[in-house]
């Protein structure tokens, strides 16, 4: 089924499903959960009419197996959750980034820990995904901060994911995943997608996980006569297990450099009179919202605050930070936790130039209080 360019008034979790069908998704494996519940329902509905495929599965931990097992049969494929789903998650997610599995998954952050407030607003998980599984390895994870931007970071979060063969995080939240805002949608055939590359090699060649001449070595889906091993532990270049550390070290610089290498690819984010600035404020998702309407406040009142909204938290954006913070008096980042993305800012920035404005209670930050803190910086300097 085409679509063509249309004006819609959508949901944001609403979305976040379309942009997979733009992307290219035919497969989606989840578990209902407050507030991502409305993306399963509408892949329910959207992936049979593409050709795709909807399964609910018994919990989290089945979804996020599902969906790498979709991966490697060759489908663009991803779940989405929220907080207690994505911790459930962690363990598979450790196993896609060491099998390097394409695949996304939208975290719809609320309240918490634990049960929390399921309707309430959140970016406690800003940490979790990038540290939440264990062991060394990279992660993307892209935060949208309205309507539009879910619809599109998802699509980049697809080819993202198929480009470096790698899971990748949406960090949305509660209230970019259920307000409503009328949006611009582009027509599907125009949007890019990235697909897997084909390998040029017969299949008695074949090395999943060669790490020479390329970064990203060609996925090949299973059915397709090309044998090879996949396994959660340290690897050869076939996909067998290794303990020999002249194997294993060539990996992990490998699956490291893809993504560090690619860096002015991968890191999106906004500046807005930065120039000028003597204060410069760093927001990212909903939060971005208040963020702005903050700052052209500050400079109605002659304020020179520039503004750095963050749409890729991990990798964080730390050359573009560190070259900002050179020249500034002050940064001043407001997040909906007690302070997460915050303690990249400061290891780049140092503490001292670094102001913090956080709630952790289910209420937005308001621009008044983002106003109010811009103005007693000024006023200490």
């Amino acid at each position: 089924m085409t679509f063509k360019a249309t004006s819609r008034l959508m949901q944001g979790d609403e979305a976040c499903a379309e942009g997979a069908i733009a992307a290219g998704c035919t497969f989606f494996a989840g578990y209902p959960i407050t507030p991502a519940t409305e993306i399963a329902e509408v892949l329910a509905r959207r992936l049979p009419q593409v050709g795709g495929k909807f399964i609910q599965m018994e919990d989290e931990i089945g979804s996020m197996a599902a969906v790498i097992g979709g991966a490697v049969g060759g489908a663009k494929a991803m779940t989405a959750t929220s907080g207690p789903g994505l911790s459930l998650m962690q363990e598979n997610i450790g196993y896609a980034a060491m099998a390097e599995i394409p695949c996304v998954i939208a975290n719809v952050q609320r309240l918490g820990p634990s049960t929390g407030r399921p309707t309430s607003p959140s970016q406690g998980d800003v940490m979790q995904a990038r540290w939440g599984t264990h062991g060394d390895h990279p992660i993307i994870a892209l935060a949208p901060a309205s309507v539009r931007e879910a619809f599109d970071l998802t699509i980049k979060a697809f080819n993202f994911s198929e480009r470096y063969r790698t899971p990748v995080i949406l960090l949305m939240d509660e209230v970019t995943g259920h307000m409503r805002e009328r949006v611009e949608l582009p027509d599907y055939d125009t949007v890019e997608r990235v697909e897997r590359p084909k390998t040029t090699v017969p299949p008695e060649w074949y090395k999943p996980y060669e790490n020479f001449p390329v970064d990203v070595p060609p996925l090949v889906p299973f059915g397709e006569g090309y044998r090879y091993h996949i396994t959660g532990l340290h690897h050869d270049e076939r996909g067998y297990p290794t303990n020999r550390p002249d194997e294993i070290r060539p990996w992990l610089e490998r699956v490291f450099r893809k993504i560090d290498s690619s860096l002015s690819d991968i890191l999106l984010y906004e500046q807005d009179g930065v120039e000028e600035a003597e204060t410069l404020v760093i927001a990212y998702g909903v939060t971005a919202r208040s963020a702005r309407y903050a700052v052209e406040m500050a400079r109605g009142r002659g304020r020179k605050v520039g503004f750095l909204k963050l749409q890729t938290l991990w990798p964080f954006a730390e050359e573009v930070v560190d070259h900002l913070a050179d020249r500034l008096h002050r940064i001043i980042v407001p997040e909906l936790n007690l302070g997460q993305l915050a303690l990249e800012v400061e290891r780049v920035a140092g503490r001292h130039k670094v102001h913090r404005i956080n709630r952790a209670d289910g209420e937005m930050i308001r621009p008044a209080e983002i106003l109010a803190a811009i103005e007693e910086q000024e006023s200490v300097r």
